[in-house]
């Protein structure tokens, strides 16, 4: 895939922004799964967009919807698993009665119903794998060989999340450091021990690992000239494979979070441990490095999520005064470039999320090192300027992302009808924008959207990303930050993601932007 990567380092790109989880097919079980890649893939090629940027698609927690909720730093999410895709499924397939109308609940649902979603495909999952159990494993055949192929290569963090997935069932669900002191602590013979003696459950879970890894490998290759960009999490949950394997490189009882700020009074707090960054270091950023690895391999590229949080970890932990960690900005501007170094090595393209209180020096390593950072059209002003005016998006960098959005921002229409007349005529000064002046009063419509959007495929920016939502107009959000509702990470696109390509909404915004593609030199 190197060629494919090396394409979004040059030349000018535009790009969607939406979850996997809000793009399912009418073949789907009530979410977006890996081949509903596929018919996005041809809409988005018809609309002279070339990648598409994922949220992180890392397994979650149960219990959980948000993607950034990590059970695991490297495993894909099994909830994104095509059932109807899977040989074993297919060649011995039985809902029950309960299950079957679970399914139709969970496709009807408007929202995506995690809690069923999990339960109906656990199901026929475990069904599977007892029929690849059965009739394929051991016995040598082509599937055979793959799945033993797959384990075999992938077993640098496989073997541990496999492992650990079959602790925690064994284990009631419980978190890792209520387990039994011998797993708990890792010791080396009750390891074996658990092994042997769940070797079933084990190769359950390296089950579907594979088959999240052969859907996803598939989906690829029919994308075609679409590329594929993820988003690499700043951090894990304590519960989590990943700190379970490595325990002395994080503090659990420190969390991390943001300091008080502009947005915040108080600050935020993660509730995510803290990397013992001396450890870390001392292992030559190990475990980054096996990230870095594991995302240049699924992705043409990827987002580095809260990239200020690897110059500088804003900590909280009992008894100590809150903080940064290195303290002095010049530990701070070493150890940023540093794992910027170590994340370009791994030959994907690189998007640096600078967003929100961040110091100069982030912009400018980020400058230094030809990493583009954020653009978001309704932040680019100049805040100290009189009248604080907007930012010509023409003349933004080359090496940066524009954008109107984020998966935690208003939609643009949103953001639109709620922005003071002030806001409304200082954004009319961009050139662009002078024609809508006359619209300047009115609700968000779809004349200023499409102006909008031609602004930001005219910016001087190399990438361009747009949130689905903005695209159409729609007012649906993903994630709307510091709440804790359903509402939060659900959101599905109003039909199937096939009828993208043939209804004429669908066609009206590829036609339209696969001019502005051209007219702007992205395609």
């Amino acid at each position: 895939m190197a060629e494919a990567r090396s394409r979004f380092w040059s030349g000018r790109h535009a790009g969607v922004l939406v979850p996997l989880f809000s793009i399912p097919s009418r073949r789907s079980w009530g979410i977006g799964e890996i081949p509903d890649l596929v018919p996005l893939a041809r809409w988005l090629a018809a609309a002279g967009l070339d990648f598409v940027q994922f949220l992180p698609m890392n397994e979650m927690q149960a219990g959980q919807s948000s993607p950034y909720s990590a059970l695991s730093a490297m495993a894909i999410d099994p909830i994104y698993i095509s059932v109807e895709s899977v040989e074993d499924w297919k060649e011995d397939a039985v809902l029950a009665g309960d299950d079957l109308a679970l399914l139709d609940r969970v496709r009807r649902a408007e929202r995506v119903d995690y809690a069923g979603v999990r339960a109906v495909k656990g199901r026929a999952l475990r069904q599977a794998f007892s029929h690849f159990h059965q009739t394929v494993a051991g016995r040598g055949g082509d599937r055979d060989r793959r799945f033993r192929a797959f384990r075999e290569r992938e077993d640098w963090w496989l073997g541990d999340y496999a492992l650990f997935r079959a602790l925690l069932e064994a284990h009631g669900g419980r978190h890792w450091r209520e387990w039994d002191a011998g797993v708990r602590n890792r010791v080396p013979a009750a390891l074996n021990n658990a092994r042997q003696r769940l070797g079933q459950e084990i190769s359950y879970y390296a089950y579907l690992q594979w088959l999240a890894d052969e859907q996803w490998q598939q989906a690829r290759r029919e994308a075609g000239s679409v590329g594929m960009f993820g988003d690499f999490p700043f951090m894990v949950s304590s519960h989590s494979a990943d700190v379970w394997a490595r325990q002395h490189e994080f503090d659990i009882d420190a969390s991390v979070g943001t300091p008080p700020d502009a947005f915040s009074e108080t600050g935020q707090d993660w509730g995510l441990p803290a990397y013992r960054w001396d450890v870390v270091r001392a292992s030559n950023f190990s475990w980054l490095r096996d990230r870095a690895r594991r995302s240049a391999a699924l992705y043409d590229g990827y987002r580095i999520d809260h990239l200020i949080g690897f110059f500088r970890t804003y900590v909280r932990k009992t008894g100590a005064a809150p903080g940064f960690w290195p303290a002095r900005e010049a530990d701070q501007r070493a150890m940023g470039d540093e794992l910027l170094s170590l994340f370009l090595e791994s030959g994907a393209s690189l998007i640096g999320e600078d967003l929100g209180t961040v110091p100069d020096f982030l912009r400018a390593t980020l400058a230094e090192r030809g990493v583009p950072g954020m653009k978001v059209l309704r932040w680019e002003r100049e805040w100290k300027a009189p009248g604080q005016p907007f930012i010509d998006p023409a003349s933004y960098a080359a090496v940066s992302v524009a954008t109107s959005g984020t998966h935690d921002t208003e939609t643009m229409a949103e953001w639109w009808d709620g922005a003071a007349e002030e806001e409304r005529l200082a954004l009319a000064d961009i050139p662009s924008l002078r024609p809508l002046q006359p619209s300047l009063t009115a609700p968000f419509t779809n004349g200023l959207r499409d102006g909008l959007l031609a602004t930001l495929f005219g910016s001087g920016s190399q990438l361009l990303i747009l949130p689905i939502q903005d695209i159409f107009g729609w007012r649906d959000r993903v994630n709307i930050p510091a709440l804790i509702s359903d509402i939060n990470w659900s959101w599905r696109l109003p039909g199937p993601v096939e009828d993208l390509l043939t209804d004429s909404g669908g066609q009206e915004r590829a036609s339209f932007l696969s001019d502005l593609s051209r007219t702007h030199g992205r395609s």
